[in-house]
């Protein structure tokens, strides 16, 4: 399930559960990659925040390379990794947060 975030709608989205954030462009070829690898999760929340669109976000959470994951945890940031992942690589990284 793909969502997608914007200023009004984000910290309602991020702050309950183990959220993963995908800052992200559509130009972005890693980004449009990455989107292939995200639509094959079925049971996991993931957020996604077009920084064109939504520059304000960006800047916010420092993001300077796409895409940019930020990991939640009950609203608060508890990892953030940059560039193309496999699913099992960001399996991973979300199984060390579930406790």
């Amino acid at each position: 399930m793909i969502t997608e975030l914007n200023y009004n709608n984000f910290d309602e989205q991020v702050g309950k559960g183990l959220k993963l954030v995908e800052f992200m462009a559509p130009w972005c070829g890693f980004c449009s990659k990455q989107r292939n690898v995200l639509d094959e999760f079925d049971k996991v929340w993931i957020g996604t925040v077009d920084t064109d669109k939504h520059p304000d976000l960006s800047q916010k959470y420092s993001i300077n390379a796409l895409p940019t994951f930020l990991v939640f945890k009950n609203g608060k940031i508890v990892e953030k990794f940059s560039g193309l992942h496999s699913k099992f690589e960001i399996m991973d990284i979300l199984n060390r947060h579930i406790k």
